[in-house]
């Protein structure tokens, strides 16, 4: 790859993504090479960055490793552009902050459907906006509305939809909140534009490049310097945030894409089952979607249990992963917080929870447990996937707000990432009816009834 310009590695899961990026930081920073230059290797969540600091070999002094919105905030602060509790970071409070521009903007019109829409709407929209770095009503009047699946919204709506979004900005700005997480590159990006300054970085490096939103990649592309290099790598069938947005909306000049299609982490029967769900549906029309070559360790079927009622799941799990964490690594991967705590409340110390604010990567035997989220980017010898019971994925908030469609391919994708993070082993648990999200073939799996 050249050490110039913008360049693009799209790969399937357990494909090497991660480890070549390290690589591809060690050669872009190599003192000795004519390139060389200081260099930054970003992904989006805290988890990942803990576990590639893990991986990072001492060596690597020149290469620097954090999430977006890290490097956002301290750019921002660096001109001056970011103040104490600046950042609109509660979800509660933005809910909040959007529930009264709706209300607000609704009292100037007739009586509408539009503004009895699930608030959720209104979020992923103004998110959804941001994202893609349109700042005037006009622009997102004639705008395509990429990835918005089942959300049907008429042009001659966009404007008041706007008027929300800006209503939102100035409630939020009211009570000190210059940015939210969504927006934070938008100004990233105006800023940089308006820089003139040498740049930090000769070369920027993009793990887990799916979900980074355009206008994330394009605040990107404008921080490095004319002989530097942005380099993407992604996974799109992986992409878990926002709103399934396409890096190729952001713009980037990229003559040649590299394809990882070897599968070096998952065995045959566990990669069969991640290929079959990329392969249903709700996967349809993804564009880079990159099919994996078969892996060639075998292994043993993924084992289908369905349990008497969750009780039994949740007892079955802990009694596998404290059995099996002696000797192998085993995360327990859920869909939210609220069920993560059913676990985290029956766990020892010693178990590893994933989250932001991990701080230490233990490597090894052990119990890890946390949301499916959490667990992108990581791998475990082991992984129990609890509660896939028809009612609780797809989720029906999701479904009541954005429609089934879109809900069937937010969690197909969640299902996927879960599913693949395991190496040799992998556990499905259900009670009544088995999630629509996962493939009916029996071929795909060991079923037993504990």
């Amino acid at each position: 790859m050249p050490a110039t310009g913008h360049s693009a590695v799209l790969g399937t899961a357990g494909s090497g993504k991660t480890t070549l990026a390290l690589y591809r930081a060690a050669y872009l920073s190599e003192a000795s090479m004519p390139h060389a230059g200081r260099t930054l290797l970003l992904t989006f969540n805290k988890a990942l960055v803990t576990y590639l600091k893990y991986l990072k070999p001492a060596e690597l002094r020149n290469v620097q490793i954090e999430t977006y919105h890290t490097f956002a905030r301290g750019y921002l602060n660096a001109r001056g552009k970011m103040r104490f509790n600046c950042i609109c970071s509660d979800p509660d409070e933005r809910k909040r902050y959007i529930s009264q521009a709706v209300k607000e903007v609704e009292s100037r019109y007739k009586p509408s459907k539009f503004f009895k829409r699930p608030i959720e709407f209104f979020m992923d929209e103004i998110q959804w906006i941001f994202s893609h770095g349109i700042t005037s009503s006009d622009e997102y009047v004639k705008v395509d509305r990429v990835g918005r699946i089942g959300t049907n919204l008429s042009r001659k709506l966009r404007p008041v939809m706007y008027e929300i979004l800006e209503k939102y900005v100035e409630l939020r700005n009211q009570n000190g909140n210059m940015y939210d997480w969504d927006d934070l590159a938008l100004h990233v990006r105006r800023e940089f534009e308006n820089d003139s300054s040498t740049r930090m970085y000769k070369h920027i490096i993009i793990d887990e490049g799916q979900d980074f939103s355009p206008e994330m990649i394009r605040s990107l592309a404008a921080a490095i310097p004319e002989d530097g290099s942005l380099s993407f790598f992604g996974d799109v069938a992986q992409q878990i945030y926002g709103q399934r947005m396409s890096w190729r909306s952001s713009g980037l000049n990229i003559p040649q894409q590299w394809l990882f299609k070897e599968n070096y982490r998952n065995t045959k029967q566990i990669a069969q089952l991640g290929l079959a769900i990329s392969r249903m549906p709700f996967f349809n029309d993804i564009k880079d979607l990159v099919e994996p070559t078969s892996p060639r360790a075998d292994g043993a079927l993924p084992t289908l249990a369905k349990c008497r009622n969750e009780t039994q799941q949740v007892e079955l799990t802990l009694k596998v992963a404290r059995n099996v964490s002696t000797t192998q690594s085993v995360a327990i991967l859920v869909k939210n917080r609220e069920q993560e705590k059913v676990f985290s409340s029956q766990l020892d110390a010693g178990a590893t929870r994933l989250h932001r604010n991990l701080k230490v990567w233990n490597d090894g035997p052990g119990i890890y447990h946390g949301t499916y989220h959490s667990a992108k980017g990581l791998e475990f010898d082991m992984v129990i996937l609890p509660f896939l019971d028809s009612e609780n994925l797809p989720d029906k908030d999701h479904i009541a707000a954005q429609g089934e469609a879109d809900a069937l391919t937010h969690d197909g994708r969640l299902l996927y990432v879960a599913v693949t993070r395991a190496k040799t082993s992998l556990i499905l648990l259900y009670s009544n009816q088995l999630t629509s999200l996962l493939p009916v073939d029996g071929n795909l799996y060991q079923e037993v009834r504990p």
